[in-house]
């Protein structure tokens, strides 16, 4: 056992001694060592919950013949982060909880993992640590939260940061968003909706890396607690049969997870995460991956924010399991031969898998769209490409042409929303607020909420070079690459020049001809860097472009 380096022989004998200062047993000490990595704390209500699933954990891995030692790592609630410095903070956690992981995993060598993330960045960071390290793993996350009640309606998170734009258009009452405010978010668990916490956790379960029910199973569930036990027996099992985290992410494994993205209209952050998540298991997924995935596979679930229906009902539906056995109807949409934590591959596990609710999950015969829920677009705004959560954007929006409205801050931009000084057909610019220039890529669930609230958004586009939370619906374009701080043509826009976006047909320009940009580029200059101490100063230093994952640089 891979334990063996801290307790084994004579020379051990010190390392034993520290072990038993914390209460274990020598039988203990004999028996495997599984790291239980969690980030379980009190400041985010998708890991309130955590020692919970943690100590469920524990008991699954005691019963089949191991021995639990849980150690924590950081989070960030994007949300409260949201709309201020500290969201130059949450991209760039996502490689500490990968390096926190990696160090606890190196420095104490346990013979397995189980990992118990919960929300955007954690989960990703956590697989990223899990296919470095590359011993028997798998991850079981803490579900999501129901959504609340407001007046008859489904309510969660987003709907808030829409009341806000709702009470600056004085259609909503400050004391109506009081009480939405109490409603909206009604206990512990990733946010209630296809945000980025919960598609990553889909993705997880879609990948194979964690067992079905990961991805959908309510937080308050007790069958959210019996999966946690059944995680902590599987690990053992995965010891036993040695298998890996890379013999079950491989290729066609990510490209499984790529449909599942695009069937259920999952958040544009996956275009970050799963190359990222990828690059650790040796797996390249070029940005192109995701159109050639998306023209294949239609959107079948839709899906808060986008759509009506919550991850409740989709797990009462068949959940993440139902989902691709009803792309198994689709020729090569899916490889079933590939390997998962359940120690069984994944055809062998869809033999249970069925469609529970139609009106939930279509029929890949009648989808919602014939094209999946993400496109990435082209063109000489963006020749890296820019990404778009088609399924969650208006008819009327997938073709729009307008005049560029720029703004060099998101605050800039949010002041312009709620102040009214954005008209229909406008096209907001918010640039500078990439992996480089953010730093940290920060998410705009600020003003893409106010121009739902305001009422603008079947008739007002939004691109960037930043990011847009999972909670974002409408024709908002993030990602694009490469990013202005580094000379990117975003950074090259000026007020009133006519922006095209073609989503059917990926496109993404400006009408600006090739002279007037060379005149433009001329005088542009590098901006100033926004933090020039700390860990966010040297992350933008090492980040990489948006359109590679923004993973950090390998030298």
């Amino acid at each position: 056992m891979r334990s063996d380096l801290i307790k084994k022989g004579v020379a051990r004998a010190p390392h034993r001694s520290l072990l038993k200062a914390m209460g274990y047993t020598d039988e203990e000490i004999r028996r495997p060592l599984i790291g239980i990595g969690h980030a379980h704390n009190e400041i985010i209500p998708g890991h309130i919950h955590l020692d919970k699933i943690v100590e469920a954990v524990k008991t699954g891995v005691r019963m089949a013949g191991g021995t639990p030692i849980a150690f924590g790592t950081i989070g960030v609630c994007d949300g409260i982060a949201m709309n201020h410095t500290g969201m130059k903070y949450s991209l760039a956690s996502r490689e500490i909880i990968a390096d926190s992981v990696e160090i606890m995993a190196q420095a104490h060598p346990f013979d397995a993992l189980v990992l118990i993330p919960n929300c955007d960045k954690v989960t990703p960071g956590m697989l990223m640590a899990m296919l470095r390290v590359n011993i028997p793993a798998l991850m079981v996350s803490g579900g999501p939260m129901l959504t609340g009640r407001f007046r008859g309606k489904d309510v969660h998170l987003v709907s808030v940061f829409e009341g806000v734009g709702r009470v600056m258009a004085k259609t909503m009452t400050e004391e109506e968003l009081s009480e939405l405010e109490d409603a909206a978010c009604p206990g512990c668990g990733s946010c209630a909706g296809m945000f980025t916490a919960n598609s990553m956790n889909c993705l997880t379960e879609a990948v194979g890396l964690g067992l079905p029910g990961n991805g959908t199973i309510p937080a308050v569930s007790a069958a959210r607690i019996r999966l946690a036990k059944e995680a902590g027996m599987a690990v053992m099992n995965l010891l036993a049969k040695d298998i890996r985290p890379r013999d079950i992410a491989t290729k066609e494994a990510f490209e499984n997870a790529m449909a599942v993205d695009m069937a259920l209209g999952c958040s544009t952050n996956t275009v970050l995460h799963v190359p990222a998540i990828a690059k650790e298991a040796g797996v390249s997924l070029p940005l192109e991956t995701f159109n050639q995935v998306s023209v294949r596979t239609p959107h079948v679930c839709s899906l808060i924010p986008g759509g009506p229906h919550s991850l409740q009902q989709l797990d009462e539906a068949g959940g993440v399991q139902a989902v691709i056995s009803e792309l198994l109807n689709i020729d090569d949409a899916i490889c079933q031969d590939v390997m998962t934590v359940t120690g069984k591959t994944l055809g062998e596990n869809l033999k249970t898998a069925r469609v529970r609710d139609r009106e939930i999950i279509k029929s890949v015969d009648a989808p919602y769209h014939k094209r999946g829920g993400i496109a990435v677009l082209y063109g000489n705004l963006a020749p890296d490409g820019a990404v778009v959560k088609q399924s969650a954007v208006a008819d009327e929006m997938l073709e729009h042409s307008g005049p560029a409205r720029v703004y060099n801050s998101e605050e800039e931009a949010q002041a312009a929303i709620l102040g009214g000084q954005i008209n229909p057909g406008d096209v907001i610019v918010i640039r500078y607020c990439g992996p480089k220039g953010g730093p940290g890529m920060p998410e705009m669930l600020s003003p893409t909420s106010a121009i739902i609230g305001m009422g603008l958004g079947k008739s007002v586009a939004l691109i960037t070079d930043g990011r847009f939370s999972g909670g974002t619906q409408g024709a908002c374009i993030g990602h694009v690459s490469p990013e202005a701080a580094v000379g990117g043509p975003i950074g090259l826009v000026e007020e009133g020049d006519l922006i095209v976006i073609d989503i059917p047909n990926t496109v993404l320009k400006f009408e600006v001809d090739d002279s007037e940009l060379e005149k433009r580029r001329a005088k542009w200059q590098p901006p100033v860097p926004k933090i020039t101490t700390g860990y966010v100063a040297r992350y933008a230093r090492q980040v990489t472009s948006g359109s590679t994952g923004a993973v950090l640089k390998d030298d």
